[in-house]
């Protein structure tokens, strides 16, 4: 069993700066890719950040400039650097893993339970 877990949600006033943590633990083997997405009231989860093995790095266009992921291999941990946040921003942020088991063939995902960001204008 994989757990992902996240932190570093919050109240910030707009124009300020989060950070968000995110960790996968358990029965993991390697990690293809992390990543964060959110989802606002009434709107369906759009991805925000992920990382790619290798580095590769992809973000919505929404967040470009302003937000930043990062990785660290060896803790199976990812993080994004919030800055500059906008009321928009507002959502709940949920983490991503794909990861593969021992013994396994193929990728699997799992969520996170989700950290609220709040930005007041």
């Amino acid at each position: 069993q994989v757990q992902v877990v996240e932190s570093g949600g919050g109240l910030v006033q707009a124009g300020g700066s989060l950070r968000l943590s995110c960790a996968a633990s358990g029965s993991i083997l390697s990690i293809n890719a992390m990543g964060w997405y959110r989802q606002a009231p009434g709107k369906q989860r759009e991805l925000v950040a992920i990382i790619i093995s290798g580095g590769i790095t992809n973000y919505a266009n929404s967040v470009k400039g302003r937000f930043t992921i990062s990785r660290d291999g060896a803790k199976n941990t990812v993080y994004v650097q919030m800055n500059s946040l906008i009321p928009e921003d507002t959502a709940v942020y949920y983490c991503y893993a794909e990861y593969k088991r021992p013994y396994s063939a193929g990728y699997t995902g799992a969520w996170g339970q989700g950290t609220q960001v709040t930005v007041s204008s």
